[in-house]
């Protein structure tokens, strides 16, 4: 369908004829935009042309969709943007509206994955300009909903709180999407928590807008179905515009923003367009769409519907529209031969660069000190470090399911809301995909966001947040952006009377393989102290992205060994601890244990049974599961000669895969064994205890690593 688009343009053009000038309120402007929607669709034809060639990457374009520079148009250079990838003309004019002449070329460069591209370096072809305030996306669907709504809410939050923020303060968030996109549960959820927020009376000057072109790939989407899902929802204005008609595309959407502007809530502006080309070059649309659907679609074509008001009102004639068409195509595709000579990515050294700087000298000054206090259980060394960051840093913000009034399930946050204010601790709606969006919006707005998500496994249904939103933002805008973050993830298994998957959960894999993400898993109170100020200098200084793992059944553990000896209150302040710093309690020479969390004082307590027979273990707390401890890891590997990994997570997909990995990768010869819990959810009660790891199985297997047979007294006999 290239060719068909291209010739029936510059025939239904030729067809056109001049007629005395229609009002039109300015025609200088109405050029402008045509401008920008030339280039979006010469943008298109020369990506699939140059793709035939092998010389470019992306081929999914904005065919059909050039009414969105009407959008555009409605708004300020200042008002922050998270675009879909069919919002080529609005990312024109908007890089036009910033004083700059590099639209263009940005996109051309973006598709020949050219270092030069200016947001992400030839990473991936995305929509983004810092100076723009593009903030860029990648292409999963929908997943940009969730920190769009951030950032409306960061806008008015940041300044009550007055802190220093990238947007205005009469600034409001725009957010571009499609219609098959609108069914999307992340899409459902984050218009949601729009409307909640503004039913609440909470400022969320957010504008959404629906570009419709009736497509999902080649699912049609149901004549009528936007409309009806939120023509009439209370709580979001609806407004509607056809892409094919700019002038009314640009009053409607001059309308529906400042409307949001004035009343800071959340709108829905309903684009009607058309998705000319296929989805992308490699699709056959012929296969699912009748001729006579194209041809209707062609009809419709925006670029046309502009031309012709255009020839109406007398600021063209059809032979001017025509050469001004040539004109574009012919500076398109020279500007492309350039782009497709310029460097690529030529190492994977290049390639990695922006991921997750790491700046440990920075981040060790930026963390203060704990001030001595009485011994305090690990719910209560976080509680009081979280105080204290409160007080020291005004921008951060403490939030999630009932962190508030209530104070958390384990009490965990309990007085910081007294403490503080609901504007800085408060309760969110109960949907983890808000909960991060919320995280990525306000931290990539100035402030400094603690997420709270309550369980470890109502992670799961939202990981692709910390996946494809947050650990891409600074890898996509070659580090021009970043959301700095903690999310505090209460997990892992052991916990009495209060069971079953969803409070026990011991599966992490989602986590460890995201590039970047710090995973801080503590153990002891003053560790978790110590390790929750480093992540938050982490995210202040570079940005980094944090989850911080933290285990329900030691929340409220005092003893370690016998009841009332307080061997798991928190010892002295440990200070700060860097990224990837394991931590060694005891100097055995015969075994080295590797744990982390649960793991830690059940390896502790072995140790001392293996003592019991004359037998010297080490334990060594990793602390980091991301980045590992690998230089402690080796060393206390080292100074036994033997290792046993103590991994209380699951047998497939567990820390211990990436433990014994490190150590065979950097030449350890020494003998290693690991235990691990069943590749099994956690069931409810005391069945729970036959799938997860348990201290006569550790013992069992440091017995066997040793190559000695149980003795008596083991209780294992």
């Amino acid at each position: 369908m290239t060719e068909q688009v291209d010739e029936h343009f510059l025939a239904a053009v030729a067809g056109l004829r001049a007629c005395p000038a229609a009002p039109v309120a300015d025609r200088a402007r109405l050029l402008e935009l045509f401008d920008a929607q030339l280039g979006s669709r010469h943008l298109d034809l020369v990506a699939r042309e140059f793709r035939a060639k092998g010389l470019g990457y992306y081929t999914i374009g904005s065919a059909g969709h050039e009414g969105n520079v009407a959008v555009a148009a409605a708004l300020r250079p200042t008002d922050p943007a998270l675009l879909h990838y069919r919002s080529g003309a609005f990312y024109l004019e908007r890089v036009r509206q910033a004083g700059l002449s590099t639209g263009l070329d940005d996109v051309l460069l973006g598709m020949m994955a050219a270092t030069e591209e200016p947001i992400a370096g030839g990473r991936h072809k995305v929509f983004g300009n810092h100076a723009a305030a593009v903030i860029p996306q990648t292409s999963t669907i929908a997943s940009h909903l969730p920190r769009a709504v951030g950032v409306a809410f960061a806008i008015e939050r940041a300044r009550k709180l007055g802190v220093d923020s990238p947007w205005p303060a009469d600034a409001l968030a725009v957010c571009s999407f499609g219609d098959a996109s609108a069914n999307h549960s992340t899409a459902a959820g984050a218009i949601n928590t729009a409307v909640y927020c503004g039913y609440q009376k909470l400022p969320m000057p957010l504008l959404l807008v629906c570009e419709d072109n009736g497509l999902g790939i080649s699912v049609p989407t149901p004549h009528g179905w936007i409309a009806s899902a939120y023509g009439n929802r209370p709580g979001l204005r609806y407004f509607s515009a056809s892409g094919f008609d700019l002038v009314q595309a640009c009053q409607v959407a001059a309308e529906a923003a400042d409307w949001v502007r004035r009343k800071r809530l959340p709108a829905f502006l309903h684009l009607h367009t058309v998705r000319l080309m296929g989805h992308a070059g490699s699709d056959l649309e012929s296969a699912y769409r009748a001729p006579q659907e194209t041809a209707a679609e062609l009809a419709r074509d925006p670029l046309l519907g502009t031309a012709e008001q255009l020839i109406a009102c007398g600021a063209l004639t059809p032979d001017e529209v025509v050469r001004r068409y040539e004109d574009k195509r012919a500076e398109v595709r020279a500007r492309a031969e350039r782009a497709a000579g310029r460097p690529q990515l030529d190492s994977a050294a290049a390639v990695l660069a922006p991921l997750a700087p790491r700046r440990p000298e920075l981040v060790a000054q930026a963390v203060r000190p704990a001030q001595p206090h009485e011994p305090v259980t690990f719910a209560q060394a976080v509680n009081r470090t979280l105080a204290d960051l409160l007080a020291q840093h005004p921008n951060l913000l403490v939030f999630g399911e009932d962190v508030g009034r209530k104070g958390g399930v384990y009490g965990v946050t309990r007085g910081l809301r007294r403490r503080f204010g609901a504007g800085r601790v408060f309760d969110t709606v109960l949907d983890e995909q808000s909960i991060l969006g919320l995280a990525l919006g306000t931290g990539v707005s100035g402030l400094l966001p603690i997420a709270e998500i309550q369980y470890l496994a109502y992670l799961h249904n939202a990981a692709d947040q910390l996946r494809g939103e947050a650990a891409t933002l600074r890898f996509f805008s070659n580090g021009q952006y970043r959301n700095p973050m903690v999310v505090r993830i209460a997990g892992y298994g052991y916990q009495k009377g209060f069971g079953g998957h969803f409070h026990n959960d011991n599966a992490i894999a989602a986590l460890r393989d995201i590039p970047g993400l710090v995973i801080a898993s503590p153990a002891r109170p003053e560790d978790a102290a110590a390790m929750l100020r480093t992540c938050v200098a982490a995210a202040q200084v570079d940005g980094s992205v944090c989850a911080f793992l933290e285990p329900i059944a030691l929340y409220h553990t005092r003893d370690l060994h016998t009841e009332g000896d307080g061997g798991w209150l928190a010892g002295p302040p440990t200070g700060h601890v860097p990224l990837g710093s394991g931590r060694t309690h005891g100097t055995g020479t015969d075994l080295t244990l590797v744990s982390f969390g649960n793991g830690v004082p059940m390896s502790l307590r072995v140790a001392r049974r293996l003592a019991e027979h004359g037998l010297g273990a080490r334990v060594l707390d990793l602390r980091w599961l991301a980045p590992l401890p690998v230089a402690d890891l080796l060393r206390e590997a080292t100074a036994t000669g033997r290792v046993l990994v103590v991994d209380e997570t699951r047998r497939t997909g567990g820390v211990s895969e990436s433990v014994l990995t490190c150590l065979l990768d950097n030449g350890f010869s020494g003998r290693v064994a690991r235990v691990a819990s069943e590749d099994s959810f956690v069931p409810l009660g005391g069945a729970a205890l036959h799938v997860l790891l348990s201290e006569d199985t550790v013992l069992r297997a440091a017995f066997d690593l040793l190559n000695i047979r149980l003795p008596t007294g083991t209780g294992l006999e």
